[in-house]
């Protein structure tokens, strides 16, 4: 018991035990999100985007949008609107810990990568922005809708909405076939043998019930 305390006191507990355990509430509130983005952050149907790995920063801002009404979604607006300022950010606290190792497919180098998206998103889809949202994995139908949705004026980002308004409808669909081929792998930093995904969904599936 004494080697114990001294080891909590002086520090001295390995750094995966000490986050996690200050990701315990946040996988708690998880909880509510796990239907569809799953426990881990991997989405499990096609029109919910992957949220392990995301920034933290990125997902606060979009719970607090669709919280307050400034992004609207039939059922994150529910979801959000119950959420605590502590609970938005235990959550992506817990969402942002997970670790994502991509790969190109066979043939792909990142050189051809949608050159508008590589700045903030980049080649391989993981974020290089903390208010920007990783791409790699998400389905083409969710990547497809977000951007027509910013091209419409239905999202509004001060970088994304003057960009998307010159996108065509097929550099929208060249944008979301790149990034919706890059396989994924999604680990966690604090139990790596079983919070594990070697994930990558197939890329035409369903409806979107998002802002077309």
């Amino acid at each position: 018991m004494r080697i114990v305390l001294f080891m909590i006191l002086g520090g001295l507990l390995p750094a995966g035990v000490t986050l996690a355990q200050d990701l315990d509430a946040g996988r708690k509130v998880a909880g509510m999100c796990r239907t569809c983005h799953g426990l881990d952050g991997f989405a499990s149907i096609p029109i919910a985007p992957h949220i392990g790995g995301e920034p933290s920063e990125y997902i606060k801002t979009q719970l607090r949008a669709f919280r307050d009404g400034s992004r609207e979604h039939e059922m994150m607006t529910v979801v959000a609107k119950g959420l605590s300022d502590q609970q938005i950010s235990d959550v992506a606290d817990w969402y942002s810990h997970f670790e994502i190792t991509t790969t190109f497919p066979t043939g792909k180098p990142g050189d051809n990568a949608p050159e508008l998206c590589v700045a903030c998103h980049g080649a391989n889809g993981i974020s290089e922005m903390p208010d920007a949202p990783n791409l790699a994995g998400e389905t083409n139908i969710y990547i497809e809708t977000q951007l027509k949705a910013f091209r419409n004026g239905k999202r509004n980002n001060e970088i994304m909405s003057p960009m998307a308004a010159d996108l065509t409808d097929a550099d929208i669909r060249a944008a979301a076939d790149w990034y919706s081929a890059i396989e994924i792998k999604m680990q966690s930093r604090t139990e790596p043998t079983i919070s594990y995904r070697d994930a990558k969904r197939p890329r035409h599936q369903g409806q979107s019930s998002l802002p077309q």
